[in-house]
């Protein structure tokens, strides 16, 4: 998953500031962004009100898009430091391919997990012959600076573990832990990530934990969470101090949980890269440009992604929230 912005905004997130210890309800409305050649996300993090929930720094939701006709998703090589990608799809498939030799169609409610950590570069678009719809969520993971160098690492789950409960509610367990499940995917912050698929009538009380700071990304239909109505495409910021999160859903609906104990340390995020200062971006783009830290990545049919000019500002770490 990359950024595409030709011309990215750094970004300075983590640390305890702006982090409510009491339930919210913030409503953060998406922007559009340009993904490749066909396709145009709806990018939730970071956000003018938002940057982090958790150690989620990056959340780009994607369709239902009909790309019968077209070459769907098509993002060529481009490099990583200090995060996690996690791949989520309802429709389609991504055929992700990276520096380590990795090579694995993604499919849905299937776990693509890629760890940069201190260097990656990869590629993922639709496979020549793909489904008619293209529609899913790409998210980044900040890794805390006791493992922002290890090594890189893919991983596929096509299993993962679900949960049924009462009220219509069916959850599938992402990345971390939700009531009781956990994920097989490798995680560095106590974190979660959960796929909550909605029946029609559904009503639901979810247990959470008051030390998480949680957000729900609505993928489809149009569930009630904690009495805010969501459209798709849209993500409520919900903060910490809940035990339990009322979910309701008329018609049938999905949404994503996205939460985890808030992020302490102060990061600067730009393009492709998280780190922890000015110099931590200047030199990872540098060996991005000229060097071969991040290896190569065979078998996408054209140029690998340039970097961008770095912006003519000081990077900093600073604040989670504007």
């Amino acid at each position: 998953m990359s950024n595409l912005d030709v011309k990215p905004a750094a970004t300075e997130c983590g640390g305890r500031d702006g982090v409510s210890g009491a339930p919210v309800r913030d409503l953060l409305a998406p922007r559009t962004v340009p993904l490749g050649e066909s396709t145009v996300v709806r990018r939730l993090l970071p956000n003018l009100g938002r940057r982090m929930v958790g150690a989620w720094c990056f959340v780009d939701h994607y369709g239902p898009d009909d790309i019968a006709t077209e070459p769907g998703m098509q993002v060529p090589p481009h490099p990583h430091i200090g995060l996690q990608t996690v791949s989520w799809l309802h429709e389609g498939e991504v055929l992700h391919r990276d520096s380590l030799g990795s090579e694995q169609t993604v499919r849905p409610r299937e776990l693509g997990l890629m760890t940069s950590g201190r260097a990656i570069a990869h590629s993922e678009e639709s496979p020549r012959d793909h489904a008619r719809y293209l529609h899913g969520a790409q998210l980044w993971v900040a890794l805390p600076d006791a493992h922002r160098h290890t090594a890189p690492a893919f991983e596929h789950h096509p299993r993962l573990p679900e949960i049924t409960g009462g009220g219509g509610l069916h959850a599938t367990v992402v990345l971390g832990e939700l009531d009781g499940a956990a994920s097989p995917g490798t995680t560095y912050t106590p974190i979660v990530g959960a796929d909550l698929t909605l029946a029609p009538g559904t009503a639901a009380r979810l247990p959470v934990q008051p030390d998480f700071e949680y957000a729900v990304l609505a993928m489809s239909g149009e569930a009630e969470v904690d009495g805010v109505r969501l459209a798709p495409g849209s993500m409520l910021y919900l903060g910490c101090g809940r035990r339990a999160l009322p979910i309701s859903a008329d018609v049938s609906s999905s949404v994503m949980l996205l939460g985890g104990e808030p992020f302490e340390e102060r990061l600067v995020m730009w393009w492709n890269f998280v780190g922890r200062s000015a110099d931590d971006i200047a030199r990872a783009r540098e060996e991005w440009t000229n060097g071969t830290l991040f290896g190569e990545v065979h078998g996408y049919d054209g140029e690998r992604l340039a970097a961008p000019e770095l912006p003519p500002v000081p990077l900093k770490p600073r604040g989670r929230a504007r």
